[in-house]
């Protein structure tokens, strides 16, 4: 689930440097480290949920 989550979001920083995503706070192709600041948050909640339920 982690793994496909990364690709999922790589995947979004690479198609937001080609052509912005427009959405509120990623307008510019510079806003791509915001993608990964959200990334690594929801990875790490994945990670630590992944601990309480298995």
């Amino acid at each position: 689930m982690t793994k496909l989550l990364a690709l999922l979001l790589i995947l979004a920083m690479v198609i937001h440097i080609i052509k912005p995503l427009g959405l509120p706070g990623l307008r510019r192709r510079m806003d791509f480290w915001k993608i990964a600041l959200v990334a690594f948050a929801i990875w790490s909640v994945a990670l630590i949920a992944r601990e309480f339920v298995g």
